[in-house]
């Protein structure tokens, strides 16, 4: 439990001592921090202008005569903040003074010039809070910053766009919604059933490990509501930059609907593969490989049991035993499929079979793709499943970007808040992508590359010729930290 401000804190804390040398703790180190690996970010921002580009979504209506801190570096402090791992704006309240972000920001330490103070809680809260009974923030007179949702939908594009040297050739967009549970009041949160609680229902579609969509939705909506429409805008920004590219759009059970398929198919170069709930009418189209996979099964269960016969005496038991010893048999085929009302045509369904000793198992997808182009087993196994990736990419994004944190009361408040916590991700996957690529953490997740690589302490010396920031010496990863920097190097500077 946080302590409340009006609570006494001790100057220093006292520890048992070593050798009769007493151990003594304070928080009095004005210029050390424990961010230190802020800096890679920074320089990576520098470089790809993300936050600041970011910032040119937004319109500042205050008076410029009384500007401490401009939106850009009220957004780059924000979007750092969730980065390092600081989701509540609360933290910036000790953080405005955290010399480590006053360099992140560009700002001088140390001298009496320039202000080196950052902004605090309040002033960051007028950048995200957007109020509903304020009309036009021009007229406002607390909240004259305001956001363009068309402009940063688009940057989170264009950003993905520019991490290719040259255009792909074929991209596969995946689509998922997520629960992200509320504890207030919040506009647009409803109870859902399927969650269980109270919640907002967001929309995200990545490709790979590249974020495009955070779309925040209220939770009693439908599971595709808005999805095809968000595929129409960011397939048209990107056939405009890459015109040949081949599409493949992924998604589960919650996006085999009509308009969609239909969409993909009077277009040209997209196709789809979606999951498919089974009903009585799929498990009698799939009755024969469904026999099939069963006689495959009990062929490699009686080849075992007839063995242990020749080891063991005749027991009951050795069938069961034997079952441990033998594979699943899983096989494909493809269906000929039309629902009796929604559909418009006959598509190509397939359906996996999987029998084992506790039954038989049916999945089914839907898609466009031909047998000629894919045949079933490889459609299901290398088009379709590999669509559990992107469970790992929300999950990074609410576990190590806290994405959920939507805890202010306004709809368009949380989305924003949503959208900082995504050009967060983007961020720190550039890093991933761009400068980790060739070391332990090419694969590594948000939350170990925070902790192994970006939070390390530091003394932060400051004299008249330099600023050193000096990590420890200890640090087991500084070699990873020397290759990052050395990637950093070769990027091209802006402008």
């Amino acid at each position: 439990m946080a302590p409340n401000k009006t609570d006494c804190i001790p100057e220093q804390f006292k520890f048992k001592p070593v050798l009769s040398c007493p151990i003594v703790v304070n928080f009095i180190g004005e210029t050390v921090t424990s961010d230190a690996g802020l800096t890679l970010i920074a320089e990576l921002d520098r470089k790809r202008k993300i936050t600041s580009r970011l910032a040119e979504c937004f319109k500042d209506y205050r008076d410029v005569n009384r500007i401490d801190h401009s939106v850009e570096n009220l957004i780059a402090q924000r979007i750092y903040g969730l980065i390092m791992g600081y989701e509540d704006l609360n933290d910036h309240e000790e953080l405005r003074h955290d010399p480590m972000f006053v360099l992140a920001l560009g700002k001088i330490i140390g001298s009496e010039k320039e202000q080196s103070v950052l902004a605090g809680k309040s002033t960051l809260n007028r950048l995200e809070h957007c109020p509903e009974n304020v009309t036009s923030r021009a007229d406002s007179r607390y909240h004259r910053i305001e956001h363009d949702r068309e402009a940063i939908e688009k940057l989170l594009v264009e950003i993905f766009l520019e991490s290719y040297s040259k255009p792909s050739r074929q991209i596969t967009l995946d689509l998922d919604v997520t629960d992200d549970l509320v504890h207030g009041n919040q506009e647009e949160a409803f109870f859902n059933p399927y969650y269980g609680g109270y919640c907002y229902a967001p929309l995200y579609i990545f490709c790979g490990q590249h974020l495009l969509v955070a779309k925040l939705r209220a939770s009693n909506v439908d599971p595709a509501e808005g999805a095809l429409d968000e595929l129409q805008r960011i397939i048209k920004i990107i056939r405009s930059r890459w015109g040949n590219v081949k599409i493949l759009i992924r998604g589960d059970s919650a996006y085999s609907r009509e308009d969609i398929m239909a969409w993909c198919e009077s277009q040209m170069g997209v196709d789809y593969v979606f999951g498919l709930g089974q009903n009585s009418r799929l498990l009698q189209l799939s009755q024969s490989v469904q026999y099939r996979a069963s006689q495959d099964y009990s062929e490699k269960l009686q080849t075992i049991v007839e063995f242990f016969e020749t080891l063991f005496a005749p027991s009951s038991d050795l069938k069961k035993e034997a079952t441990a010893f033998v594979d699943n048999s899983v096989w494909y085929c493809s269906l000929n499929y039309k629902t009796l009302e929604t559909w418009s045509r006959n598509r190509r369904v397939v359906a996996k079979v999987e029998y084992s000793n506790e039954g038989v198992a049916h999945r089914f997808v839907v898609t466009s793709l031909t047998i000629k182009q894919v045949p079933p087993g490889r459609l299901y196994t290398k088009k379709y499943c590999p669509r559990g990736q992107m469970e790992n990419c929300l999950k990074e994004q609410k576990l190590g970007m806290q994405s959920d944190r939507t805890s202010t009361h306004t709809f368009a408040g949380n989305q924003l808040r949503l959208w900082f916590s995504s050009v967060a991700y983007v961020l720190i996957h550039a890093l991933r992508e761009q400068c980790l690529a060739k070391t332990e953490f090419q694969n590594a997740t948000v939350g170990t590359i925070r902790t192994k690589l970006l939070k390390l302490g530091a003394i932060i010396a400051i004299n008249s010729r330099r600023i050193l920031i000096a990590i420890s010496s200890a640090s087991p990863y500084k070699e990873v930290f020397a290759t990052v920097y050395q990637c950093l190097s070769q990027l091209p500077c802006p402008g």
